[in-house]
């Protein structure tokens, strides 16, 4: 049962975190993008400009989209993590403390920072309000940051300092 459960907890990681860390990652510069392709206050630079930044708008939708579907998703991560670990019989282990206590400033900074930025970000430019590039340099600072919280909590579950069960 345990190598069943460990199974599911590493495929949900792959599956539902692995694409909120790429898209959240793409997503400011693709916000830039669109800030650039039609700038505030012009008619769109031309159909070919309109074009592209429709494209591109659809990306940074796109985006946001995968990281608030897959974020819920993710869930399950911490869920088979904590089955999987009483299974094990590790729940009271340090490297698992660390584990839970980096996935829950992950998913804080994520809810917290990451997608409510997205949110305002995609409102401004669908309203053509001007996005200014220190607000698109902050949301990339906390992607950095949940993404290196959630490396950090890989290495931990292979590493396992101290663990009594392997590695």
């Amino acid at each position: 049962m345990t190598k069943f459960l460990l199974s599911l907890h590493v495929l949900a990681a792959i599956l539902a975190i692995g694409p909120v860390t790429v898209a959240a990652s793409m997503f400011p510069q693709a916000v830039r993008r669109v800030a650039v392709a039609v700038p505030v206050g012009t008619a769109g630079g031309g159909a070919g400009a309109a074009g592209a930044a429709q494209g591109d708008m659809s990306t940074v939708r796109l985006l946001h989209r995968i990281c608030r579907v897959y974020s819920g998703l993710g869930v399950a991560v911490p869920v088979l993590g904590f089955a999987t670990a009483a299974a094990m019989g590790v729940l009271g282990d340090a490297w698992l403390i660390a584990s839970i206590t980096l996935t829950a400033a992950a998913a804080g900074i994520l809810l917290a920072f990451v997608l409510p930025r997205q949110e305002e970000l995609l409102e401004d430019l669908t309203g053509r309000q001007p996005v200014e590039r220190a607000r698109t340099a902050r949301l990339a600072m906390f992607t950095g940051v949940f993404n290196l919280l959630w490396a950090t909590v890989t290495v931990l579950m292979i590493v396992r300092p101290g663990s009594t069960t392997g590695a």
